[in-house]
C-alpha cells in the first residue's frame, strides 16, 4: 500500500511511517490515518521505555518489526472476538488495520521456510536439549524479525528438540 523503497536505497522504519503517515492525510485514507497514527504512538510508547534503559536512540528495527507484529496479533484476536459477536462493522475495521500493518512487514516466511530455518539453526548452534531453546529463539529473533512468526518458529523448536 505506502511503498517507500526509492531505487536502491533502503529507507527506515520511522521514515517509512512518516512518508506513510504524509501520503494517506494526502489521499484522505482515515483508517490508514489512523492506523499509522496508532503505530506511531507506540513507537514513542517503546522509545521513551527504551531510553529510560539507557538506550538514547530509542529502539532499534528489529524491535519496530516485532513491535508491528503484535500489532497484527493483537488485531487478529480482535477480529474473532468481533466477528464471533456479530459485529460485522468493528471486525471490518480490524480486518482493515491488519492489512495496512502488514504493508510494512516484510514477506513473511511460510511453513516449510520456517521449518527449514529452525533446522538449519538448532545444527549452526549445536543446541540438542530443550533446556537451550532460549539460543534458538533469540537467534531467530534477532535474524529473523518481523519475517516470521513467532509463535509458530517456537512450536517448531520445542517439537524439533523434544525429538
Amino acid at each position: 500500500m505506502f511503498d517507500q523503497q526509492k531505487g536502491s536505497k533502503k529507507v527506515d522504519k520511522r521514515t517509512e511511517f512518516s512518508n506513510a503517515l504524509k501520503e494517506s492525510l494526502k489521499t484522505k485514507a482515515v483508517v490508514a490515518t489512523a492506523t499509522i497514527r496508532l503505530i506511531l504512538a507506540a513507537l514513542k510508547d517503546r522509545d521513551i521505555e527504551a531510553r529510560g534503559h539507557g538506550h538514547p536512540e530509542g529502539i532499534n528495527e528489529s524491535d519496530i518489526l516485532s513491535l508491528l507484529q503484535s500489532m497484527v496479533k493483537q488485531r487478529q484476536e480482535s477480529f474473532k472476538t468481533y466477528n464471533d459477536a456479530n459485529r460485522k462493522d468493528l471486525a471490518d475495521r480490524e480486518a482493515e488495520e491488519i492489512i495496512i500493518i502488514k504493508g510494512f512487514l516484510p514477506q513473511q516466511m511460510d511453513e516449510s521456510e520456517i521449518k527449514k530455518t529452525v533446522d538449519d539453526l538448532i545444527t549452526e548452534l549445536g543446541v540438542s536439549d530443550i533446556k537451550e531453546m532460549g539460543k534458538v529463539m533469540a537467534a531467530l529473533k534477532t535474524r529473523y524479525a518481523g519475517k516470521l512468526d513467532m509463535a509458530r518458529a517456537s512450536a517448531l523448536v520445542k517439537e524439533q528438540l523434544a525429538a
